[in-house]
Protein backbone atom coordinates (compact mmCIF):
# COMPACT_ATOMS: atom_id res chain seq x y z
CA UNK A 1 0.00 0.00 0.00
CA UNK A 2 1.12 3.83 -0.44
CA UNK A 3 1.48 3.84 3.28
CA UNK A 4 3.66 1.16 3.87
CA UNK A 5 5.74 2.69 0.80
CA UNK A 6 5.86 5.91 1.99
CA UNK A 7 5.84 4.78 6.14
CA UNK A 8 9.57 2.89 4.56
CA UNK A 9 10.89 5.07 3.18
CA UNK A 10 10.74 7.46 5.63
CA UNK A 11 12.58 4.62 8.16
CA UNK A 12 14.83 4.57 5.56
CA UNK A 13 15.83 7.97 5.59
CA UNK A 14 16.05 7.78 9.65
CA UNK A 15 18.40 4.95 9.52
CA UNK A 16 20.07 6.35 6.32
CA UNK A 17 20.41 9.81 9.19
CA UNK A 18 21.90 7.27 12.03
CA UNK A 19 18.63 7.30 13.75
CA UNK A 20 17.28 4.69 16.20
CA UNK A 21 14.59 3.72 15.20
CA UNK A 22 12.75 1.90 17.82
CA UNK A 23 11.31 4.80 20.28
CA UNK A 24 12.37 7.96 17.75
CA UNK A 25 10.13 11.15 18.16
CA UNK A 26 8.82 12.00 14.47
CA UNK A 27 5.99 14.65 13.88
CA UNK A 28 2.94 13.81 11.61
CA UNK A 29 2.20 16.91 9.62
CA UNK A 30 -1.82 16.49 8.54
CA UNK A 31 -4.07 14.23 9.48
CA UNK A 32 -6.95 15.20 7.04
CA UNK A 33 -8.29 13.74 3.94
CA UNK A 34 -6.92 17.14 1.72
CA UNK A 35 -5.35 20.12 2.43
CA UNK A 36 -6.90 23.21 3.88
CA UNK A 37 -10.32 21.31 5.24
CA UNK A 38 -10.95 19.35 8.29
CA UNK A 39 -12.39 16.56 6.95
CA UNK A 40 -10.94 13.22 8.26
CA UNK A 41 -12.92 10.35 5.92
CA UNK A 42 -11.02 7.97 3.57
CA UNK A 43 -7.67 10.08 4.95
CA UNK A 44 -4.53 8.02 4.04
CA UNK A 45 -2.94 10.16 6.76
CA UNK A 46 -4.35 7.72 9.35
CA UNK A 47 -3.37 4.34 7.85
CA UNK A 48 0.21 5.81 7.79
CA UNK A 49 0.72 6.76 11.21
CA UNK A 50 -0.17 3.09 12.24
CA UNK A 51 2.24 2.11 9.92
CA UNK A 52 4.79 4.01 11.84
CA UNK A 53 3.68 3.34 15.37
CA UNK A 54 4.01 -0.17 14.36
CA UNK A 55 7.61 0.43 13.64
CA UNK A 56 7.77 1.49 16.86
CA UNK A 57 8.42 5.52 16.55
CA UNK A 58 6.81 7.63 19.01
CA UNK A 59 4.47 9.44 16.54
CA UNK A 60 2.74 13.28 17.24
CA UNK A 61 0.57 14.27 15.03
CA UNK A 62 0.07 18.16 14.18
CA UNK A 63 -3.48 19.53 12.45
CA UNK A 64 -4.55 23.01 12.55
CA UNK A 65 -7.26 22.53 10.12
CA UNK A 66 -8.62 19.19 12.12
CA UNK A 67 -10.95 19.07 14.78
CA UNK A 68 -9.49 17.46 17.69
CA UNK A 69 -12.28 16.18 19.65
CA UNK A 70 -13.65 14.95 16.48
CA UNK A 71 -9.99 12.78 15.61
CA UNK A 72 -10.20 11.27 18.88
CA UNK A 73 -13.15 10.28 19.01
CA UNK A 74 -13.11 8.69 15.35
CA UNK A 75 -9.66 7.15 15.10
CA UNK A 76 -8.10 7.36 19.04
CA UNK A 77 -4.94 9.87 18.03
CA UNK A 78 -4.50 12.86 20.34
CA UNK A 79 -3.20 15.52 18.08
CA UNK A 80 -1.29 18.26 19.28
CA UNK A 81 -2.36 21.55 20.61
CA UNK A 82 -3.05 23.71 17.50
CA UNK A 83 -2.76 26.95 19.61
CA UNK A 84 1.24 27.02 19.00
CA UNK A 85 3.26 25.09 16.27
CA UNK A 86 5.34 22.27 17.60
CA UNK A 87 8.95 22.64 19.00
CA UNK A 88 10.46 20.86 16.01
CA UNK A 89 13.69 20.14 18.09
CA UNK A 90 12.51 17.39 20.51
CA UNK A 91 11.86 15.33 16.77
CA UNK A 92 13.96 13.32 14.74
CA UNK A 93 11.78 13.54 11.94
CA UNK A 94 9.23 15.46 10.34
CA UNK A 95 6.66 13.74 7.65
CA UNK A 96 4.45 16.21 5.73
CA UNK A 97 1.52 14.77 4.45
CA UNK A 98 -1.11 17.14 4.08
CA UNK A 99 -0.03 20.51 2.53
CA UNK A 100 -2.20 22.76 4.92
CA UNK A 101 -1.21 26.23 4.44
CA UNK A 102 -0.10 26.62 7.91
CA UNK A 103 2.81 24.33 7.38
CA UNK A 104 4.65 26.82 5.66
CA UNK A 105 5.51 29.14 8.41
CA UNK A 106 7.03 25.89 10.54
CA UNK A 107 11.23 26.53 10.61
CA UNK A 108 11.21 23.42 8.28
CA UNK A 109 14.46 24.66 6.26
CA UNK A 110 16.30 26.31 9.48
CA UNK A 111 15.78 22.56 11.00
CA UNK A 112 16.88 20.75 8.20
CA UNK A 113 20.46 19.59 8.95
CA UNK A 114 19.02 18.17 11.69
CA UNK A 115 15.91 16.38 11.11
CA UNK A 116 14.78 13.94 8.09
CA UNK A 117 12.09 15.81 6.54
CA UNK A 118 10.24 13.88 4.40
CA UNK A 119 7.85 15.97 1.95
CA UNK A 120 4.92 13.41 0.74
CA UNK A 121 3.44 16.37 -1.05
CA UNK A 122 6.00 17.89 -2.69
CA UNK A 123 5.08 21.46 -1.82
CA UNK A 124 7.70 22.44 1.08
CA UNK A 125 10.72 23.48 -0.98
CA UNK A 126 13.92 21.86 -2.25
CA UNK A 127 15.06 21.49 0.95
CA UNK A 128 13.03 18.01 1.62
CA UNK A 129 13.35 14.58 1.14
CA UNK A 130 10.59 13.56 -1.57
CA UNK A 131 8.89 10.32 -3.11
Amino acid sequence: SMSQFVANRFIKLLIKNDCKVQGARVLVLGITFKENCPDIRNSKAIDLIAELVDFGLDVDVYDPVADRDEVYQEVGISLLGSDKAPDLASYKGVLHVVAHAEFHSLPLDTNKDRLVIFDVKGTLGSFTDRL
